[in-house]
């Protein structure tokens, strides 16, 4: 008996942290123009949506305000990503807040249920091939995520593609201060091949994006869905954790503007 209960334990530990996580999360942007069913995403298993909020130079997503009243109708947690540019770094998070605090549905006080909607924050550390601006350093990313915890209280996820993120944390323009700063934030990481597993300097991903504009290589094909709802090509992500464990980091993690 337990030679077997040692068996088992023994294949438990062998399988991938996505055996028992979440495919529960979405990304989106105004490059995403199919009108979302939030609805049938949440029909579908899906728990958050987090949304970009503002990209170079300044700029507002034109479909950030009217997507987030459809998903929290829809009873979907909602997030907010910034897409960051080699500009001032304390004034791209001063605009991106603003933008979140401002697009702030009403408070519906007859549902408690939806009193008070807290937003996850995200800072996108990715190179910028799309805007004028050039691509954010890594102190600038620690300016930002800085900037973020001062105004809000609490670090942003920080979301970067697992060979970038190595490229830049451990290449020359970063230290190791910068890196102990940014483990504050959680990762979010982006691997269409294969689990990520160099997650360094963090222990572990937080949110695993395994897919984007129909990439996937990932088996079996029915673990790893590249469509949502109305959505043939989305953005799909995996939570360190169930359901009920991506609510509470949630709720833990998110800004709640004005309160």
């Amino acid at each position: 008996m337990k030679s077997s209960f040692a068996r088992i334990l023994l294949l438990v530990q062998a399988l991938p942290a996505c055996a028992f996580a979440a495919n529960s999360v979405v990304n989106l942007s105004h490059y995403d123009f199919v009108r979302p069913d939030f609805v049938g995403m949440k029909n579908e298993g899906v728990v958050g949506v987090i949304h970009e909020a503002t990209y170079p130079r300044f700029e507002r997503d034109a479909k950030y305000y009217d997507r987030e009243v459809a998903a929290l109708e829809a009873g979907v947690f909602w997030g907010a990503y910034h897409f960051a540019d080699a500009t001032d770094p304390v004034r791209q998070a001063d605009h991106f807040l603003s933008v979140v605090a401002a697009a702030r549905p009403p408070i519906r006080l007859d549902d408690p249920e939806k009193r008070r909607h807290g937003v996850l924050l995200v800072l996108d550390f990715e190179k910028n091939n799309h805007y004028r601006g050039g691509t954010m350093t890594v102190a600038q990313s620690v300016a930002f995520v800085q900037r973020i915890k001062e105004r809000t209280g609490k670090y942003p996820g920080l979301y970067c593609s697992e060979y970038r993120l190595r490229q830049m944390l451990y290449g020359p323009g970063a230290n190791a201060t910068h890196r102990s700063i940014l483990t504050n934030c959680w990762l979010w990481i982006a691997n269409y091949h294969r689990e990520p597993r160099n997650t360094a300097p963090w222990s572990e991903w937080h949110l695993w994006q395994y897919t984007g504009d129909g990439k996937c290589d990932l088996l079996p094909r029915g673990s790893f869905p590249k469509s949502v709802a109305n959505m043939r090509k989305a953005e799909r992500n995996i939570f360190r954790g169930d359901n009920t464990a991506l609510q509470t980091f949630w709720r833990a993690n998110a800004w709640y503007p004005g309160g």
